[in-house]
Formats: C-alpha cells, structure tokens, sequence
C-alpha cells in the first residue's frame, strides 16, 4: 500500500498563503506516490477537529486520542503553521505532544517573532517546538537563518507555481465585474489586512487612473478600516472574486498587479504575475530581496511614474524574462525535487 501523508493546520480550503501552498504540497506528495490526507479546525478538510481553529479556547483543544485517530495510519505528518504561530497555543502544545517521536515535518511559513504582537505569545507558547523525529521547512532564507539562530535546523522550499498553467479569461473577469474592455485595471491578488498595505495600493490606483480590485476579503478586525478607505477614495473600486471567476482569470484582466506590502512571508504575486506576464509594482519587504536576486524586474510600489510609463509603452520583453525566471526556478517540478531530496535524506521516501 502506498505511504500515506496528512497534513494538520488550524484551517484549509481558504484563499489564505497556507492553504493555498498546502494543495500544491499535497499534490507534489500524490505525484510521488503518496496518499493525502487533510486535518483542520474549520474550512474544508478530509477530518474538522474544531478545537485546532485559530482562537479555540484551552477547554476545546483536542485530546491525545483524538488526534491519535486523525493521525491514525499516518506514514508522515506536515504540520501547516499551526506549531508555528500562536493563533491556539492549545492546539500548538496538543498536537505537538501527539507527534513526539514520529516523522513530522513542520512548515514554517511565518513565526510569530516576525509580527509584533505576537511576538510575546510564541515565545510564551514555545513555538516552535522540536523533536528529533521531526523535519524542519521553511518558505524563505530569512525563516530559515532565524530559526538557526534559535537553534533549530531548517530546510528552505520556496513556494512553487504552475508555470505552465494556461492563460485566463480576462474578458469573461471583467464582464462579470462590469469593468470596460478599455478601463485600466489594478488587480490588489490578497486579502485585506493591515501588513498587505491597502492605503498604498489605492494610491497607486488613483496615481494610475485605474480600478482598484481587490481579490481577497478583510480579515482579522480590518472590515471598518478598510470600508473607510475605500469610501474616501477617488478610485473606482471593486472587491471579490465573481462566481467562475479564477486567479488565473483575475491575473489575465488586470491590466497591472500590485503587492504593496509590508510584510510577507514570500507574497505569491511576485511569481504569479510572472507567470501570468502581468507588471508588478511591489512594497520594499523583507523577504522580497531574496525573490528579487533571482532577477525579476519589478515596479516601485511608492513611486507610480515607472509604471505609468510602462503602461503607455509596454515592453513585453520584461514579461517574458520574468517568465521565464519563474519557470526556472519556482515551478511545481522544484518543488517536488525539493520534497523529494527531503524526504530521502531523512529516510522518509
């Protein structure tokens, strides 16, 4: 029988980073052979256990054995940030103290050390914690070396792309949003948080002259906040993605995409839009130094003149290089290669 792989988080099937890199894990395990399986607080799962959801109280975290029969038959498990950041502490130490002593591969994808006010919390709490039976993953260098300095060994594995994946429909996108075949569109591909900076997107969209479309819902406390923004904007605004509507449809009606944020873990729309040969104007994060080396050529998210300019005259010869930079290094292929290589070096394959 083949080996079997479950994969534990607090919530999947979402428009968020983790369950969107989880899918593209399980589909790399499923292409070598394994079978997959899927363990959350809420969202869309094989098995709900909904004392793993962000915010569960200390009283509904689940039990030894209730983990033991989600995880039972379980060849490896890959635990998806829920023992790296302290959104349930509970969950964090019960599902740590399940997996002692068996092959487990934890995916960093942002420590509560990189947001402040969580900071005190994952420390508190112990994240991460460490086994020797487990694997250490991170998303980016920076995780990587941060975790080294705490003592803990990682592995960096970019997010991947399907960098072959087909164009999408744009005209059927902006029908359905009731944007012009001519309206200049800024396509904002996250959801709507403080750190994704969605005051200096919408100044990039009036610098532009262009309809603002946000793709993702507010999160986190941030519905008033952003209500106020966009009800005092001069841009037009859209938000949402219409029924039928895909990333790749979004990507292929937007006329420019933009990333202003102040903090990613990696911020998939560098690669995405590259993949899809849209620009981007992009925030000066952290992490976007170590995507940047590649050599993708990028517009200033702060400054509009640089995309103006190339939006009145554009240069398809950025986009195909920035193609093929994705292709090269961020395609779904490396990412099982990477698995792969893990897998075999902790004997796991």
């Amino acid at each position: 029988m083949a080996p079997s792989v479950v994969f534990v988080s607090f919530r999947f099937g979402d428009t968020d980073g983790v369950s969107i890199e989880t899918a593209k894990w399980a589909g790399a395990f499923a292409g070598m052979g394994w079978r997959t399986f899927t363990v959350a607080g809420e969202g869309r799962a094989d098995r709900l256990l909904p004392g793993l959801a962000a915010g569960a109280g200390p009283d509904e975290a689940p039990t030894g054995d209730e983990l033991d029969g989600a995880l039972a038959g379980a060849d490896l498990v890959v635990v998806e940030n829920l023992c790296t950041i302290p959104l349930n502490p509970f969950a964090s130490a019960a599902v740590a103290a399940a997996l002692k002593g068996r092959p487990a591969i934890l995916h960093h994808h942002d420590p509560g050390w990189q947001r402040p006010h969580l900071a005190a919390a994952a420390e508190t709490a112990g994240l991460p914690p460490d086994d020797p039976a487990w694997a250490h993953v991170t998303i980016n260098q920076l995780t990587r070396r941060e975790l080294a300095e705490r003592g803990l060994h990682a592995t960096a594995i970019p997010n991947c792309f399907d960098t072959d994946a087909a164009p999408g429909d744009g005209t059927r996108a902006r029908r359905a949003l009731g944007v012009d075949a001519g309206e200049p569109l800024l396509l904002h591909p996250t959801r709507a948080i403080p750190r994704k900076n969605v005051p200096a997107a919408l100044a990039l969209a009036e610098a532009l002259g262009a309809t603002y479309w946000l793709l993702g819902p507010a999160e986190d406390g941030y519905g008033p906040q952003l209500d106020g923004l966009l009800a005092t904007t001069t841009a037009r605004t859209v938000r949402g993605s219409p029924p039928g509507v895909s990333l790749a449809d979004a990507y292929a009606a937007a006329d420019a995409v933009c990333l202003p944020s102040v903090w990613e873990g990696f911020g998939n729309a560098t690669v995405e839009s590259a993949v899809h040969r849209r620009p981007l104007a992009v925030g000066a994060y952290p992490v976007i130094r170590e995507i940047a080396a590649f050599g993708f050529r990028w517009f200033p998210a702060d400054d509009p003149g640089p995309l103006r300019a190339w939006l009145a005259a554009p240069d398809p010869a950025l986009l195909e290089a920035n193609a093929a930079i994705a292709a090269r290094h961020f395609s779904l292929a490396r990412l099982r290669r990477d698995l792969g290589r893990l897998l075999e070096r902790r004997g796991w394959a």
